[in-house]
């Protein structure tokens, strides 16, 4: 039978099936032999040991399209950032910053500003002028009222979505009013074995609806930016792209050259102001780690 790991405590792996719901399995000793361990998020093969007690054997693991080691979780299609729209106000740098992080992973992302009851509609028109360049898709929603949902389902329909973003944003709330219905069935399944309950800092999936997951993942949202490099930064910027080669210097920084691409397509409206200054920011913040690499070298 195959199914979706949602969740591992203590050496049992939660399986997730679209025939038969909940299964609480162990993995067979040939991943150990194999050095392969099992990811929450893995497709994998189970054989059902015991139907009554929702007991069994992890027998494959399918081949991952992706994996984050930091949470430990496998195959996300999506990430989904959530921000609130008033109270707190959008922290535009630390969006940014994860935008840069996940196009280095190649992962989607979408945009959530939730709490949009509180913030007046010309202040969610002007976030969402913001990305509507970039090709990230941007909803609003409200948790506490309930609007916006059926917009957020949509996007994230038959795709396993990390969340990541700031305390106090209504992440929790969202992920509530996404998924109450089922909550009974996880709950129940994780009863049965109680060791590391309410401890475990793993990645944990939470069935939405059939093929639709969210991953609820203390940390998501490091700010390591390791292995980007200031030179390559504006790859990361998909409305950059049309213009860099409009450059009149080859590795144009798009900040202090004549002649830019990118400056001359900021100027004339194309691309947003916003974008465009925490791009600034950084590029210098990465030119300033690249010294002190330098330095220390």
């Amino acid at each position: 039978m195959r199914g979706k790991i949602i969740k591992g405590i203590s050496g049992f792996y939660y399986v997730n099936t679209a025939e038969s719901g909940m299964y609480a399995c162990r993995a067979k000793g040939i991943f150990r032999n194999r050095n392969i361990k099992p990811y929450v998020g893995d497709d994998v093969e189970i054989e059902v040991l015991d139907e009554k007690d929702r007991e069994g054997s992890l027998t494959e693991i399918y081949p991952r399209k992706n994996v984050l080691h930091r949470p430990a979780v496998a195959n996300i299609d999506q990430a989904l950032l959530i921000f609130a729209a008033a109270s707190p106000k959008p922290d535009y740098s630390l969006l940014e910053h994860i935008l840069v992080m996940l196009h280095r992973q190649d992962i989607p992302a979408v945009i959530c500003f939730n709490k949009s009851d509180l913030a007046e509609p010309e202040a969610c028109d002007a976030m969402r002028r913001v990305y509507q360049n970039c090709e990230i898709p941007v909803v609003f929603t409200s948790a506490a009222e309930r609007t916006g949902l059926a917009d957020l389902l949509e996007l994230m329909q038959n795709k396993t979505s990390a969340v990541a973003g700031p305390s106090g944003v209504g992440k929790s709330s969202i992920a509530n009013c996404l998924q109450q219905n089922i909550q009974m069935e996880t709950g129940a399944i994780s009863r049965k074995i109680e060791r590391g309950k309410n401890t475990t800092r793993h990645a944990q999936l939470i069935p939405v609806m059939e093929q639709t997951y969210l991953v609820d993942t203390p940390g998501f949202g490091s700010l390591s930016l390791s292995g980007v490099s200031a030179d390559e930064l504006w790859k990361c910027y998909r409305e950059f792209w049309p213009y860099e080669p409009d450059c009149r210097f080859y590795g144009c920084s798009h900040i202090n050259e004549p002649d830019c691409g990118i400056k001359r397509a900021l100027h004339e409206g194309k691309i947003h102001p916003k974008r465009y200054e925490n791009y600034v920011s950084i590029y210098r913040e990465l030119k300033e780690m690249e010294r002190c690499e330098w330095r220390k070298s």
